[in-house]
């Protein structure tokens, strides 16, 4: 363990050196005094709660904030205060939480926008920017097609074009903001061996996660931040995913482990049923193929896949966001109910409750305060004489602000100012708060620290234990394996594997996962 500091910015071994940084947004101090040393050649983890400015301390490396007050030093130059076209110069470059990229524009395209190859002076020179791009790609082991639009690609993909677009403008040191939230453990792996070969070349990674089992796979050094300040630098080989937390949270936490086998399913009564469900892609590619299962009360059915094989559309057609072509959905309560060509409207009212896996485009309206994203769907409970009633969403939102310790406190700070966490604690609130039978949970802890992990995990437990169905659909194969009482899997738009809680494992499910065993489930 090393204490904040302790390294001297002018060491030919530091890389990046950001020492005393206040940034405040108005009433709001995200980085009180934060430190931050990073050696050469190294991958060093910056991990905290949601709201402990990590990502605010990163954009200003990355030249998007300028600090109120402090010093940045980036190979031995100091660069305080410089934009973001000036970090992209000095070989600085960051790939954000959110993807910033052109849905209708090519990899390639994507990838060389700003820095285009052309012939003659105003035409790209496509053919020479895909080969480029291609080049780049096989050389990182970033392999995403250089010719397809970016909406076609599937969510991981994306990801990949992101890196890809950083590491073309020749950035040596690369930040992550949460770069495995939307990959496969195949994928993970796949960026470690990346990460390590860009290591191996004298790159410096700086990763910011939530995960505690990627920082110990991948890391040689940790910043730990809470409440906008550096409260520990470690190195990984010299502490523990206990310590870590302990570190971040400021308390013990219980990290996640795996359930235990509830027994058989059958016994229980169906809250949600479905029947030869097809659906298709946006891209009118069948998504969901012919698919059938039931989740009962009091019980969590998770379902596991590499991203790209249904699991997004299957969770759009239940909550209502997207067509089936056939097949039947049925929330199976007291009254047994086909919600099949039902509204969202509809669905919510019969008692189905949606946490969305993209929080951006399906769960928060960015522009509107916490208080109104917290109500949203639900506004004619909040209203008196036909008119909005200000005095209980505010005091809905005070209840809610406290029971998921969304941060900063305030119910009229808009949702955009909020960090990646804290919007999603905000649609994890509106969603288990409904009066809901069956809760559809898709990545629910994506972007999340490990303090809210727990409490969502709690809170997930609660509903099954309270008769509630969750069906769950999670990247983690750590979060299904700690929460299922089954696990299905997903592939080619299909369940292929259907186990017991008891029977899976992180190599039975893998298998599955990437076709190597493909069975029909029972």
């Amino acid at each position: 363990m090393t204490t904040p500091g302790s390294q001297l910015p002018g060491s030919p071994d530091v890389a990046v050196s950001m020492q005393n940084i206040v940034k405040s947004f108005g009433a709001v101090q995200a980085n009180r005094g934060a430190t931050l040393e990073v050696r050469r050649g190294e991958v060093h983890a910056i991990v905290g709660e949601n709201g402990a400015g990590k990502s605010t301390l990163m954009r200003i490396l990355g030249g998007l904030y300028p600090p109120n007050s402090g010093v940045v030093t980036v190979h031995g130059r100091t660069v305080t205060g410089w934009s973001t076209a000036e970090a992209i110069d000095a070989a600085v470059g960051m790939v954000h939480q959110h993807f910033m990229l052109v849905p209708t524009l090519t990899v390639a395209e994507n990838i060389v926008l700003g820095r285009e190859l052309t012939r003659g002076p105003f035409m790209l020179d496509r053919m020479r920017s895909e080969r480029a791009v291609a080049d780049l790609a096989m050389k990182t082991g970033l392999l995403v097609p250089a010719g397809r639009r970016v909406d076609e690609l599937s969510v991981g993909e994306a990801q990949r074009v992101e890196i890809l677009k950083a590491l073309y403008r020749g950035a040596r040191t690369l930040i992550l903001d949460e770069p495995t939230a939307v990959l496969s453990p195949r994928e993970v792996e796949e960026l470690w061996q990346v990460l390590r070969r860009l290591r191996s070349e004298g790159d410096t990674i700086i990763l910011i996660t939530h995960k505690l089992d990627e920082v110990m796979a991948i890391s040689d050094s940790i910043t730990v931040m809470r409440h906008g300040e550096t409260v520990e630098q470690l190195r990984t080989a010299d502490t523990n995913p206990a310590e870590i937390a302990r570190a971040m949270v400021g308390r013990d936490v219980a990290l996640p482990a795996h359930a235990g086998s509830t027994g058989a399913v059958d016994s229980r009564s169906v809250a949600l049923e479905l029947k030869d469900v097809r659906v298709r892609s946006t891209r009118g590619t069948v998504a969901v193929d012919g698919l059938s299962l039931a989740v009962a009360r009091g019980e969590i059915l998770g379902i596991a896949g590499v991203e790209g094989n249904g699991q997004t559309e299957l969770i759009e057609a239940i909550a209502g966001l997207r067509d089936i072509e056939s097949g039947s959905i049925t929330l199976s309560g007291a009254s047994p109910e086909d919600i099949s060509d039902s509204s969202v409207e509809a669905r919510a009212r019969a008692g189905l409750s949606h946490i969305p896996e993209d929080r951006h485009l399906r769960g928060l309206v960015l522009d509107y305060s916490i208080e109104d994203n917290l109500i949203l769907g639900m506004h004619r409970q909040f209203t008196k004489s036909g008119l909005l009633d200000r005095d209980r969403i505010a005091d809905n939102a005070r209840r809610q602000i406290a029971a998921f310790d969304i941060r900063p406190p305030d119910p009229h700070q808009q949702a955009r100012a909020l960090s990646g966490g804290n919007q999603q604690k905000i649609v994890v609130a509106r969603e288990m708060g409904r009066d809901f039978g069956v809760l559809l949970a898709a990545q629910p802890t994506r972007g999340v620290d490990v303090g809210a992990i727990e409490f969502i995990h709690a809170r997930l437990r609660e509903a099954r234990a309270s008769g509630k169905a969750v069906l769950l659909v999670s990247a983690d194969l750590t979060e299904i394996l700690a929460l299922s009482d089954r696990v299905a899997v997903m592939y080619g738009g299909k369940i292929v594997s259907m186990q017991a809680r008891a029977e899976a494992s992180e190599e039975s499910l893998g298998a599955f996962m990437t076709g190597a065993s493909r069975v029909t489930a029972a």
